[in-house]
């Protein structure tokens, strides 16, 4: 018989490479759907920046009011779905790497509904508990001499989102072997509103969005950037589990045939 028996669990490199994969995927989907949904919002709040500045400039005496962009508009919309896919393989990595290290004390056998829960958590954490916060805003709104307290704001609401998920697993580990499951759902989703509410209140709130700035485009916007992440991380979650799945498979075919080779 051969001396040296067959791998049959994933390794990370594996799990990793599939992680990878379905980021570009899901990536591919998000640029996809920014690209249908969210540029026409996005043309209109630069045409609204750029009657704005041309307005100031003719009031200033200023035939120079603006200048050439470095990139077109045409270059930034071929770049959107590049940029996309860069991030879905970058959050694929992470997602993968997340379920390397979290599987074994996810309290699940199914691989499915580990990976896809992770996803979930990442999608509650990391971009609806700080589009709550701070929603996302066009070209045309956004002070620059603020941009240091927003980005600082903005992590830091980032941070509260994932120690909010992590609050509502702990407190729903916490309690004793039988509770029953709306008993733990009660205290999980208890523990995550209290941590999001004091984060909440002590950031500072930012609106700087002009009054004289269209709702309706505002709103087009912030939801289009929205469904552009829930498209991201649920393309992301389905692709990953689904290769994921195709991988443990093949794993536990090759322990069967370990198994079943006489020593």
């Amino acid at each position: 018989m051969s001396l040296t028996a067959p791998r049959t669990t994933p390794t990370y490199g594996a799990i990793l490479l599939r992680g990878l994969l379905a980021g570009l995927i899901a990536g591919l989907l998000a640029g996809g759907f920014a690209y249908a949904f969210g540029e026409r919002s996005v043309d209109a709040a630069i045409a609204i920046e750029e009657a704005t500045a041309h307005a100031d400039g003719a009031t200033a005496g200023d035939d120079h009011h603006g200048e050439d962009a470095l990139v077109s508009r045409e270059g930034q919309k071929g770049g959107l779905i590049l940029a996309t896919a860069l991030y879905g393989v970058a959050m694929g990595g992470l997602l993968a790497t997340a379920y390397a290290l979290l599987r074994r004390r996810l309290r699940t056998r199914d691989d499915a509904r580990a990976s896809l829960g992770l996803a979930g958590a990442a999608l509650l954490g990391l971009v609806l508990v700080p589009f709550v916060k701070y929603p996302p805003n066009p070209p045309a709104v956004g002070d620059p001499a603020t941009i240091n307290q927003r980005t600082i704001s903005y992590v830091s609401i980032v941070v509260i989102g994932l120690v909010a998920v992590w609050a509502a697993v702990v407190a729903a580990r916490s309690l004793r072997a039988g509770t029953q499951e709306w008993l733990r759902a009660t205290a999980a989703v208890g523990a995550f509103l209290l941590v999001v509410t004091v984060g909440y209140v002590l950031l500072p709130s930012i609106d700087e969005v002009p009054d004289t700035f269209p709702p309706s485009l505002l709103w087009d916007f912030r939801i289009s950037s929205l469904g552009t992440q829930v498209t991201l991380w649920t393309g992301l979650g389905l692709a990953f589990t689904g290769l994921l799945s195709r991988l443990t498979a093949r794993s536990a075919a090759a322990r069967g045939k370990t198994e079943s080779v006489p020593v």
